[in-house]
């Protein structure tokens, strides 16, 4: 792993209005050499978006730009580590920036892509699915892994919860 990084090693994807912010542990070694979130080929995240209807189609890596056009953005409880959980510095995760910048961008949903990301970011235990917390008036969301290496605890379910939830709190969309 790279020594703490001067800048993100990969952009938030943020911005007022959005409906759903996915908040990662950190950027994968394949998603830094990339520039691009969930860019392992064995990662589920773009797969479990299209299959829930999150979004339209499956989405590349490299065109996660396109997401907040559907109301959705991105980020990392860590912005300036890539690599592995077991990987990452103790002092990685900045859960106070987090936090900032769910308060001011207020997004409906935050849904973090594994427990530890979770973790990190809440400082307790969680369960997937949706929390009893808030950040704010953003409600928080849990999901298992997409990560090849989580694979043995991989579930569809509750990314297709959190797409039913996120189509409510969206509500119609335009022609629709």
């Amino acid at each position: 792993m790279p020594p703490e990084a001067a800048t993100p090693i990969l952009p938030d994807v943020l911005q007022p209005g959005l409906a759903l912010v996915f908040c990662g542990t950190a950027a994968g070694k394949r998603s830094a050499a990339e520039g691009a979130y969930y860019a392992h080929p064995g990662n589920l995240f773009w797969r479990a978006l299209a299959e829930t209807g999150l979004t339209p189609r499956r989405f590349a890596p490299a065109e996660y730009p396109l997401l907040p056009g559907l109301g959705i953005g991105l980020t990392d409880v860590a912005k300036r580590h890539s690599g592995n959980d077991d990987e990452l510095p103790r002092d990685a995760f900045d859960a106070p920036a987090l936090q900032a910048k769910i308060a001011r961008h207020a997004p409906r949903l935050l849904a973090f892509t594994s427990k530890n990301a979770a973790r990190a970011a809440l400082g307790r235990a969680v369960h997937y699915g949706l929390q009893a917390e808030r950040l704010g008036a953003t409600q928080l969301f849990v999901l298992p892994s997409p990560s090849g290496q989580a694979r043995g605890r991989w579930d569809l379910a509750p990314w297709q919860r959190l797409a039913a939830l996120y189509r409510h709190e969206r509500g119609p969309t335009p022609g629709g």
